[in-house]
């Protein structure tokens, strides 16, 4: 039920995102989903890539610093509410998001939203509890 994230840190200069991008390309590593945050000095690009272990190898052969996170990838109706409902049953339960990215997938009436927890096994519960469809790994990595 959980996805693997890389995070990748940057630094907050041109061409640094380009570097990341044209590195993962020739190692022929597909970007699933992206979020990407800064700061003044630094960046975090987080994604979810259809090889996770090939593009941890290859960042840090080119010099980047990475690490590796569990998300959970959760499907949202696309209509007023839905990310509201699943917001609702998590924080009844005392579950905190850290941060959360959307994509579309094409053809569906739902979005897709990768969530990180403060307490990812409960979410998971919570989530199963309530019946709010989980998509699993494999569907995310293509």
């Amino acid at each position: 039920m959980k996805v693997e994230q890389l995070s990748i840190f940057l630094e907050n200069k041109a061409g640094r995102l380009a570097q990341v991008t044209k590195t993962l390309a020739e190692a022929g590593i597909n970007i699933r989903a992206l979020s990407l945050a800064d700061t003044s000095d630094f960046g975090i690009l987080r994604l979810i890539v259809n090889d996770t272990e090939k593009a941890i190898n290859i960042m840090k052969e080119a010099g980047f610093t990475v690490g590796r996170t569990a998300v959970v990838a959760v499907e949202v109706d696309d209509k007023p509410g839905g990310l509201n409902n699943i917001l609702e049953a998590l924080s009844g339960q005392n579950v905190n998001v850290e941060y959360m990215y959307a994509f579309v997938q094409e053809g569906g009436g739902s979005a897709t939203m990768i969530f990180r927890f403060d307490r990812i096994d409960q979410a998971i519960e919570v989530l199963k509890a309530k019946n709010i469809p989980i998509i699993p790994a494999d569907r995310i990595n293509g």
